[in-house]
């Protein structure tokens, strides 16, 4: 097949048909999560930019105080974001409302005034005090700063919990997003000391559940994934990979069903999953991608993993799953297809540059977006890298891109941009 997915009918029977069980519903609107409503970087919004400039096709910019590399979120016609702000010797972390239409700041919430003391503050220079990011249930927005952290808002910005009870000490900062299901807002908290997942309730922030992660002889034990909900069976798997390990837990009790051990930890890839596989990244020190079957119980190393695959593999990207085929772009900038099923590779291609954000799927067309602010925009094709067009902020950008209609929505180091489609 020389391309997937060639019109718009097809793009949505295939996400449908091989798109993980998402925890809210899929509506192209709405980009209610890190990677969209699947928390897999598909979207089924048509008539996305192709062509755009730092003048060209920018409905609007709006500068965003701080630094801080949460992607963007929206819900009917508001964008939701993160930032630490610097404050003396700290910062301030925010919560901050814009207007889909215009891109005016609605409100500006200070979630927290300080960092917690206790907490060692140094973060890798890739990283900042804001990188985990918001997730909307349509009446609630759930903000997440690591360690630091974690609260729940109105739309209109009123603070309905917030709570610093979780006692860690993150290795360079925070990453991972949290994940809503049945009620519970659920991540990852794999520090340098403590190595743990927990479950608040939504509604009041209390802890519901909290799982240490099994004994590890390792010395680097931490991590910055993003939790996966899948249904395997008729049953829903909270997937978390961790240093070391992928773990799936079972989400009313947290009771663990199935482990997988590799080597390899700062963990920052978000899995994907369809068709019975499920697809995690190992990160460093040599990045290895695994495909699991996830329908076992208790340590499935050696019975559970279909294949893997060395060559290329990112360590922050996270995979794009479409139908038979895996796509990457690896931190230096090789782009790559592999056969799902058996994990050969179709094609390699050096696009060029440093990659940190995850590819997006939108519009029949695959978004690869570098640190310094350029888009090469490709087509699925699964028989060689198929370029339609580059475009430059000429400014870093480390978020995920977002989508909201038929625009796209990209962070950079100083603004927020709302490039136009059609």
């Amino acid at each position: 097949m020389p391309a997937l997915l060639r019109d718009h009918a097809r793009v949505a029977a295939t996400l449908l048909l091989f798109g993980s069980i998402a925890p809210m519903r899929l509506i192209a609107e709405d980009w209610t999560q890190f990677r969209g409503p699947d928390g897999q970087g598909h979207s089924t919004a048509v008539g996305l930019p192709t062509h755009w400039s730092t003048s060209e096709h920018v409905r609007w910019k709006t500068p965003i105080p701080g630094k801080a590399w949460s992607s963007p979120v929206a819900c009917g016609n508001q964008i939701y974001l993160t930032t630490a702000v610097p404050t003396g010797k700290t910062h301030s972390l925010h919560a901050v409302c814009l207007d889909a239409s215009t891109g005016k700041i609605l409100w500006d919430v200070t979630v927290f005034d300080a960092l917690v003391p206790s907490v060692a503050n140094r973060i890798h220079a890739k990283n900042s005090h804001a990188s985990p990011t918001p997730l909307i249930d349509g009446q609630h927005v759930y903000v997440h700063f690591g360690a630091h952290g974690t609260a729940c808002l109105t739309t209109e910005g009123s603070i309905v919990w917030k709570t610093r009870a979780l006692k860690y000490q993150p290795q360079h900062g925070s990453g991972g997003s949290p994940v809503l299901v049945d009620g519970l807002l659920v991540f990852n908290c794999d520090g340098a000391d403590l190595q743990f997942v927990v479950a608040l309730d939504a509604a009041t922030g209390k802890i519901r559940w909290k799982k240490e992660r099994p004994p590890c002889e390792e010395a680097k034990r931490f991590a910055f994934a993003t939790p996966l909900v899948i249904e395997v069976n008729g049953r829903k798997q909270i997937v978390s990979p961790g240093a070391h390990m992928v773990i799936a837990y079972e989400p009313k009790t947290g009771s663990e069903i199935w482990t997988v051990r590799y080597d390899g930890y700062s963990i920052a890839p978000r899995p994907v999953y369809a068709d019975g596989l499920l697809f995690v990244e190992t990160s460093f020190d040599r990045s290895v991608m695994l495909a699991i079957r996830p329908d076992g119980e208790g340590d499935v190393t050696a019975t559970k993993v279909a294949w893997t695959q060395t060559r290329s593999i990112p360590s922050t990207p996270s995979p794009l799953l479409l139908g038979k085929d895996l796509f990457i772009v690896n931190d230096a900038g090789i782009a790559s297809c592999l056969d799902a099923k058996t994990g050969k590779p179709h094609w390699t291609h050096r696009v060029g540059g440093k990659f940190s954000a995850s590819p997006l799927f939108a519009d029949g067309k695959i978004y690869l977006q570098s640190e310094t602010g350029e888009t090469t925009i490709v087509r699925p094709d699964r028989e060689h890298f198929s370029e339609v067009a580059r475009n430059n902020l000429n400014e870093p950008t480390l978020a995920t891109p977002g989508v909201i209609d038929h625009d796209l929505l990209i962070r950079t180091a100083s603004a927020l941009y709302r490039i136009e489609g059609r």
